[in-house]
C-alpha cells in the first residue's frame, strides 16, 4: 500500500505531491491542523456583525457592500458559482488531483477559517478518486487562481462536474457515488475555497519533478551520444569544472565523466587527431548545468508555496485578527514557471543539435547517414531530427515570458496581475515537447553505437542503451517510430531511464 501523506500545512514536498497526483498515494488531516482550524474558525465566528472582508462584503470592487449576517452563506455558495466561468479544455487529471490536495493542505494550515468537515470532504474526494472537471483557461493569476478554484469547489457543494472512475457526472450524482454528501458552506468558507494559487503550485510541483528527471536524462542522453560520435571524455575532466564551480555545471560534468568510466570506445581513439567537439558536447556540462541552476531557484519558490498561506483575509490566530492582504498574488510563482519553461527548453535545444549530428554524414565521424542500413531505400532516422527540431521551435514560442504580462481586473481593483497559470500551462507543453525530443536522442544514440561494435561504451552508457531497446527495438528497416518516441518519452517522464543508469553506477547528481 503506498504511504498516507499526512497533512499539517508545514511540511508538504514536491515527492509528496507527485506521489498522490500520479500514483494515488492517500492523504489525510493531521489532528494538529483540526486543532488549529477549529480555532481559525471561531476566530471567524466571532467577528460577525464586524464589516469584515469576505465574511459579510461583497468580493473585489464590491468590497464597501454589505450582506446581512443571514445571508452569509448564500453569499459564499453565489461566490462559487458566478467565479466557476472557466473555459477550455481541462486541466490533466494529475494537475488536478495536485491541485486538491494543495488546497486542502492550505486549509488545513488554518489561516483560512474553513470548518474542518468542509477540509475533510475535500481529502475524501482526493482518495475516492471525485475529480472535478476544471476548464484551464480564466486564471489571471491574481487573486489567486480564482476561476479554476471555484470549479474545483463546486462538486463539494454538490454541483458542477466531476469524474468518478473515468465517468463524467453532476457533482452531486458524483459525490453519492462513491458515498459522500455535500456541505452547507458557512460564513467565509467560499472564499476560502477559491483564493489561493493552488493550480499555479500543482504544475510547478509536478512540472518541476520532471524537469529534475529531464534533466538527468540529458546527461545520460549526452554521454550516449558522445560515445557514438567518438567524442572526448576529456571536457569532463572534474578539475576543469573545479576552475569555475558552478554547482549545477559540477553535476552535470560528473554524470557524464561517471557514464563514461570504462569505454572501450573512448580508450580506441584517446590518441586521435581530433582536439575539439562541437559545443553540443563539449560544452553540455556548462549548457545542463545552467538549466539545472535555474530549476533550482524554481524548485526553491516553488517549495515554500506547497506549504504557504495564500487566502485572502488571513486568520491570523496569534494576532487575533483577521487581515486583508495580498499573499495570494502569482508573481513568484509565474517567474518560477518561466523559469521551469527556459531550462527545459534548453536542454531539448541542445539535444536536438546532438541529434542532428548523429544522422548527419558530414558531422557523426563515419555513422551511416540517418543511421540506417541500405539508406535510399530506407530514410532511417531523417525525419525523427525534423520532430525534433519541431519541438524545438515550439519552445522557442512557449519559452517566451507570461510573467512580464498583466491586465487590470474587477475593474481596476485588481490592478496588477501574475498571469500565473499561463506561465504553468506553457511550461507543461515545454516538458511534453522536451520529453519527447530527449526520446529521440536517446533511439537515435541507441541505434547509432550499435555501429561501433564489437567496442562497448562505459558501463553506465551500456544501461541507457540496453533499457531503450526494451521499448524500441533497433531499426532494420523503415517503420513508423511514433510509438517509440512516446516509450521512451513516457519512461523519461517516470524516472525509468535514470533508474536504469542508477542501479548500474550509483546514485545521479
Amino acid at each position: 500500500m503506498p504511504r498516507t501523506i499526512v497533512l499539517n500545512g508545514e511540511d508538504l514536498s514536491l515527492d509528496d505531491v507527485w506521489d498522490v497526483a500520479v500514483h494515488g498515494a492517500p492523504a489525510g488531516l493531521a489532528d494538529s491542523a483540526r486543532a488549529r482550524m477549529r480555532a481559525a474558525r471561531e476566530l471567524v465566528d466571532s467577528v460577525q456583525g464586524e464589516h469584515t472582508y469576505g465574511v459579510n462584503t461583497g468580493f473585489g470592487r464590491f468590497v464597501s457592500e454589505h450582506v446581512p449576517d443571514e445571508l452569509a452563506g448564500e453569499l459564499q455558495l453565489r461566490l462559487l458559482r458566478s467565479h466557476a466561468c472557466g473555459v477550455g479544455e481541462p486541466y490533466p487529471d494529475d494537475v488536478v488531483r495536485a491541485a486538491m490536495l494543495l488546497r486542502a493542505n492550505a486549509l488545513a494550515k488554518g489561516y483560512s477559517g474553513a470548518h474542518v468537515t468542509t477540509v475533510e470532504l475535500l481529502v475524501e474526494c482526493l482518495n475516492r478518486g471525485v475529480l472535478p472537471v476544471v476548464p484551464a483557461r480564466g486564471s489571471v493569476g491574481a487573486s489567486g487562481d480564482l476561476a479554476p478554484l471555484a470549479h474545483l469547489a463546486l462538486p463539494l457543494v454538490g454541483e458542477g462536474d466531476a469524474l468518478v472512475e473515468g465517468e463524467r457526472l453532476p457533482g452531486a450524482e458524483a459525490l453519492r457515488r462513491v458515498g459522500l454528501e455535500p456541505v452547507r458552506l458557512a460564513s467565509k468558507e467560499g472564499l476560502s475555497l477559491v483564493n489561493g494559487t493552488q493550480f499555479m503550485t500543482a504544475m510547478g510541483a509536478l512540472g518541476l519533478v520532471r524537469a529534475r528527471r529531464l534533466a538527468q536524462t540529458a546527461d545520460l542522453a549526452c554521454a550516449l551520444s558522445l560515445e557514438a560520435l567518438q567524442g572526448s571524455r576529456t571536457s569532463f575532466t572534474p578539475a576543469v569544472h573545479r576552475s569555475r564551480p558552478l554547482k549545477g555545471q559540477g553535476e552535470a560534468a560528473a554524470n557524464v565523466w561517471r557514464l563514461l568510466e570504462g569505454s572501450a570506445i573512448i580508450e580506441s581513439h584517446r590518441w586521435c587527431d581530433k582536439v575539439q567537439d562541437a559545443y553540443a558536447l563539449r560544452c553540455a556540462p556548462q549548457v545542463h548545468g545552467a538549466c539545472r541552476d535555474l530549476l533550482e531557484y524554481a524548485e526553491a519558490t516553488v517549495a515554500v508555496e506547497l506549504n504557504a498561506a495564500t487566502d485572502n483575509p488571513l486568520v491570523l490566530l496569534e494576532e487575533g485578527e483577521i487581515v486583508s492582504a495580498g499573499n495570494f498574488h502569482g508573481q513568484a510563482l509565474a517567474f518560477a514557471l518561466d523559469a521551469l519553461a527556459m531550462a527545459v527548453a534548453e536542454l531539448a535545444s541542445i539535444s536536438e543539435r546532438r541529434t542532428e549530428r548523429l544522422v548527419n554524414p558530414t558531422l557523426s565521424d563515419g555513422l551511416p547517414p540517418f543511421l540506417v542500413e541500405r539508406g535510399g531505400l530506407n530514410s532511417g532516422f531523417m525525419i525523427t531530427q525534423y520532430v525534433a527540431a519541431a519541438l524545438v521551435s515550439e519552445n522557442k514560442v512557449l519559452a517566451h515570458p507570461a510573467s512580464v504580462d498583466s491586465i487590470p481586473t474587477s475593474a481596476g481593483q485588481e490592478d496588477h496581475v501574475s498571469m500565473g497559470n499561463a506561465a504553468g500551462l506553457k511550461a507543461l507543453r515545454v516538458l511534453d515537447n522536451a520529453e519527447r525530443t530527449l526520446a529521440i536522442e536517446l533511439l537515435a544514440g541507441a541505434q547509432a553505437i550499435e555501429f561501433l561494435a564489437p567496442l562497448q561504451p562505459g558501463s553506465g552508457v551500456r544501461s541507457v542503451h540496453d533499457v531503450v531497446r526494451t521499448l524500441s527495438a533497433r531499426l532494420e528497416e523503415d517503420r513508423s517510430l511514433s510509438a517509440d518516441i512516446e516509450r521512451v518519452a513516457e519512461a523519461i517522464r517516470a524516472g525509468a531511464v535514470v533508474d536504469a543508469a542508477e542501479r548500474e553506477i550509483g546514485a545521479l547528481a
